[in-house]
């Protein structure tokens, strides 16, 4: 195939993609479907099968082997946290830590993480949602790639459609990237809202970039203050 014809289908799969995400998210909304013939909604629901809960989504996606990354992993990391979550946390990707345990976060982002909401928002972590775009560790922690992205991401979206969150918290530009659907540029755009299907969505640095860039903690602490107004959180300490 050539170079024209490829890009042709990344379009035509970008196409069915924000299609597929507009019916499930007019359908959990009450909305009727858009008139479309029997095969095309049948397409679209084997590209994203309705979920009834997490766990019924966990067992869906099972040993997954829908990308390259199932090659190299060790645990396929779904995320963890409570299904009725007010405020979800979405990273970009497992990494050494988390490949191990099969846990979202557990390395030493995850631990300043955790921090930044017990200590600092004063919320359990077992009462928020944490995951992230992708469910398998990329190869030496690179960027996911988009085959990759495009594979998993109905995942996460039915993750969010599940939990229907009143906030999301984009944990670095890939996340911030996918949720908001362009190029998100993050040392310019954090801390300003955006819109996820109507779910208000703070962009912030993720933790790692915390651990090399310890005087951005100040905005991460002035990102975490403005979800928690929005939640109706009393603030009690100045970060």
């Amino acid at each position: 195939m050539n170079a024209q014809g490829e890009n042709s289908q990344r379009e035509l799969a970008d196409v069915v993609r924000h299609l597929r995400r507009l019916v499930v998210f007019d359908e959990s909304l009450g909305f009727e479907p858009p008139t479309l013939s029997p095969s095309a909604l049948s397409y679209l629901e084997r590209k994203h099968p309705r979920m009834g809960s997490l766990e019924n989504l966990r067992e869906y996606i099972g040993d997954c082997t829908k990308c390259k990354l199932c090659r190299g992993r060790k645990k396929l990391v779904f995320g963890e946290g409570s299904s009725k979550a007010r405020l979800v946390f979405v990273g970009e990707a497992p990494g050494r830590e988390e490949d191990i345990e099969g846990r979202p976060f557990v390395g030493e982002a995850g631990k300043l993480l955790t921090k930044i909401i017990e200590s600092g928002m004063g919320i359990g972590r077992k009462d928020v949602y944490i995951c992230n775009v992708i469910k398998c560790r990329p190869p030496n922690n690179r960027d996911p790639e988009k085959d990759e992205i495009e594979t998993c991401l109905p995942f996460l979206e039915e993750q969010i459609r599940i939990i229907n969150p009143e906030v999301i918290c984009a944990l670095g530009r890939i996340a911030a990237k996918e949720l908001s659907g362009r190029d998100f540029h993050m040392t310019k755009e954090r801390g300003q809202w955006f819109s996820y299907f109507d779910i208000p969505v703070m962009p912030t640095f993720h933790p790692a970039y915390l651990l090399r860039n310890p005087s951005a903690k100040r905005q991460v602490w002035e990102d975490a203050k403005k979800i928690m107004k929005h939640l109706g959180l009393e603030v009690k300490r100045n970060g």
